[in-house]
C-alpha cells in the first residue's frame, strides 16, 4: 500500500488525540445533554428548554468530531505497520 506523504515520522507526530480541547467538548456535551434528560422528565425550564440542551450536547459533540477523526487515523496508520511488520 502506498501512502500519500514521504516520511511517516513526521505524520506520526502531528496526529495524536485532540488533547484538552476534545475532553472539553465532550464532557460539557455530556453535562449538557443529562440536564436536557432531567429538564425533559421534570417537565420544568432548568435555564434552557429541554430540546436548547440536547442541541447545545449535540454541538458540542459534533465539534470534537475532527480531533478525534485525527487520533482514529493515528490509531489505523499504526495498526497498519504492526500488521505489516507482523507478515514480514
Amino acid at each position: 500500500m502506498r501512502f500519500p506523504f514521504e516520511d511517516r515520522e513526521v505524520v506520526r507526530t502531528s496526529l495524536r488525540s485532540g488533547g484538552l480541547g476534545t475532553h472539553i467538548c465532550w464532557f460539557l456535551g455530556a453535562i449538557f445533554a443529562i440536564l436536557g434528560i432531567i429538564a425533559g422528565a421534570m417537565n420544568t425550564t432548568l435555564g434552557l428548554e429541554a430540546t436548547h440542551w440536547f442541541l447545545l450536547s449535540i454541538a458540542l459533540f459534533a465539534a470534537s468530531i475532527p480531533q478525534n477523526i485525527g487520533f482514529a487515523l493515528s490509531w489505523y496508520l499504526e495498526t497498519l505497520e504492526a500488521k505489516s511488520k507482523e507478515k514480514e
